[in-house]
């Protein structure tokens, strides 16, 4: 049932911004895949971030929990961080020929095998991770080497445009469930008959909790805790992060987190999503208002 907030946002600039979307995907995927994927980086860190004042925004970003940051590095991130943005959204709209290029390299890490011994006993597994890298590789991957790996979704602020991304993540791997009730009963039944989930943990949520990221608090789901402890799920940190030539890609586990209090949980995953935005720090989407709580952004 669509909501009035859906029908609120069915406006004629939002059909226009979809028209517009999917022609220009049109353009990139009629390109040639080693020249796609750096053009669409290009165009979204030199015309669409400072169009859309996401460069503006991951300055306010990296000057609240980072202030003494030299100007140099700063601008370097603002560069870096919608180049990887833009390659990310053609790499997902690109399906399979983007997990072909993946070749077939599985997650490496004391997640991993954990993972393996996970399924094959049938108990249920959260992925976790931010976005940061490419968010969609290690589930194309885990997807197309025998695992069944569904990702939990928020749909776009555009319903004109939701289809179309939908379709998209579709082919790098289902089952999909949509954040919210009409996705929870699907997923917690997929859970229950052992499924593995991916979740990304790093949207400013409400209700959530405020807890430390980069020294700030910042509002934390913690759906992921109280579904790992009410299921017996495994909680695995994963990340796919993007090599320098900027096509391939470390896809990294580390080891699960231990059942505790969901505050305490979700914290640990926020530190060791923290270490890996600290090593990589242009591939993580700093024009996230991720720091609501502290900054009213």
């Amino acid at each position: 049932m669509k909501t009035k907030a859906a029908d609120r946002d069915r406006t004629f600039g939002n059909w226009l911004l979809n028209l517009f979307t999917r022609g220009l995907l049109m353009m990139l995927l009629a390109l040639p895949y080693r020249w796609r994927v750096p053009f669409s980086g290009w165009l979204m860190a030199r015309v669409v971030s400072p169009l859309a004042g996401y460069s503006r925004r991951i300055r306010r970003n990296l000057k609240l929990v980072l202030p003494d940051l030299p100007k140099d590095e700063v601008e370097k991130i603002v560069r870096e961080v919608p180049d990887n943005a833009g390659r990310t959204f053609v790499e997902i709209y690109s399906g399979h020929q983007f997990v072909r290029r993946l070749d077939g390299q599985l997650p490496t890490g004391p997640g991993m095998e954990a993972l393996r011994a996970a399924k094959a006993k049938g108990q249920p597994v959260l992925l976790a991770s931010g976005h940061i890298g490419n968010y969609d590789a290690f589930r194309g991957i885990l997807c197309a080497n025998g695992f069944e790996v569904g990702a939990l979704y928020r749909p776009t602020n555009n319903p004109w445009f939701n289809p179309h991304y939908i379709a998209a993540m579709s082919r790098i791997g289902t089952p999909l469930f949509e954040r919210g009730r009409p996705g929870l009963s699907a997923m917690v039944r997929f859970l229950r008959k052992g499924g593995t989930l991916a979740i990304l943990i790093d949207q400013h949520v409400v209700p959530g909790a405020a807890l430390n990221f980069f020294g700030r608090p910042a509002m934390t789901t913690l759906s992921l805790a109280e579904l790992a402890l009410k299921y017996n799920a495994l909680v695995i940190p994963i990340y796919a992060l993007r090599k320098p030539d900027g096509f391939g890609f470390d896809i990294i586990t580390e080891a699960p987190i231990e059942h505790a209090a969901p505050e305490v949980m979700m914290q640990a995953l926020n530190d060791s999503l923290e270490r890996q935005v600290r090593a990589h720090m242009g591939q993580w989407l700093w024009a996230h208002r991720r720091w609501k709580v502290a900054s009213n952004a």
